[in-house]
């Protein structure tokens, strides 16, 4: 979040208190503002109804707090990814999360628009025509714990989203003591390419995975730099990953052509594991718990059994927003 206090205040909070927490009532308490991801102070309505989401964040935050929004952005079109029980077929579609429609935006009437800043920040005068746009970065796990809750604030849950945030703790903590202790796999989490851009440390899922134990060969972000990078096959030839995390965006596989991928360790002992699109998208409540359990499962196999994706969703959406 930067150096940028941000926050929502409750009604019953003071004014004082609410600019003291980064954030504005307006004078007729319809609307809020508070300062996203891109420094902008944003007003958005004080009980938003209508919510568009660009990536799956929002949505996997409104539905962990049993709500449903009324537009999203897919990965792969056709996709409805199991991390979220299917429920987005019934949401409606908006185009790929670097590219989003905003025509079909328009047409969803949105009261607010909740959106990955890195995909959006290009449009950002478009979308602010179509409704209330506040973007988050959803890069870090640092990051994440701080837009659940402030989602969770704008959406009236705030309680909610404080305790979906203190469980994930609590079962990171679980599950890391449960890891071996001797065991440190290497791992590599990437999308496929003819040079794979691979995730520092700090990434929401490869932070997980390091916490379990594991040794990420891209390493941590240096200071000021991107959360990923680009490792060629050479490279990682150099480094071996035990376990590679492949995030999955459709059947060309162009690393898997490189001769040198069939050297690879993690390739060799059959340690290559073609994942959801919860693992690009982890900072939601639902994806960074399900992200927890696979990554347990493909480091430590004989320790931590293998996820059911969909019943282990079903614990944290609720039965009102199923169909």
């Amino acid at each position: 979040m930067g150096n940028v206090s941000r926050g929502l205040c409750g009604l019953g909070l003071g004014l004082a208190a609410c600019l003291a927490a980064g954030v504005a009532l307006a004078g007729d308490a319809k609307t809020l503002s508070l300062v996203d991801d891109r420094g902008v102070t944003v007003e958005i309505p004080a009980h938003p109804e209508r919510i568009a989401s660009i990536s799956y964040f929002a949505t996997d935050v409104a539905l962990a707090l049993g709500l449903k929004p009324v537009a999203t952005t897919y990965m792969v079109a056709g996709r409805d990814p199991d991390f979220l029980l299917g429920q987005t077929k019934d949401i409606k579609q908006v185009g790929q999360r670097a590219k989003p429609n905003l025509e079909l935006l328009s047409e969803t009437k949105p009261d607010l628009i909740i959106a990955m800043k890195r995909y959006t920040v290009g449009n950002a005068g478009q979308l602010q025509k179509i409704a209330p746009y506040v973007a988050y970065n959803m890069e870090l796990l640092s990051e994440s714990y701080s837009e659940v809750a402030e989602l969770s604030k704008v959406l009236g849950k705030p309680e909610r989203g404080e305790e979906l945030n203190a469980d994930f703790k609590k079962h990171l903590a679980e599950f890391a003591a449960r890891a071996p202790k001797d065991a440190h796999p290497r791992f590599q989490i990437m999308w496929g390419g003819d040079t794979p851009f691979s995730f520092h440390t700090e990434n929401t899922a490869a932070s997980i995975v390091a916490a379990l134990g594991g040794d990420n060969i891209a390493g941590p972000m240096t200071s000021g730099g991107k959360f990923g990078l680009e490792l060629s096959l050479e490279t990682m030839l150099e480094k071996d990953p035990e376990v590679i995390f492949v995030m999955d965006s459709g059947p060309d596989r162009p690393h898997e052509n490189n001769p040198i991928w069939s050297q690879l360790s993690a390739v060799k002992n059959g340690r290559v594991h073609y994942v959801g699109d919860e693992w690009a998208e982890t900072n939601g409540p639902i994806g960074r718990e399900i992200v927890l359990r696979e990554a347990a499962h493909y480091l430590y196999p004989a320790t931590f059994p293998e996820v059911d994706v969909k019943a282990e969703a079903a614990k944290l959406i609720p039965a009102s927003v199923r169909k």
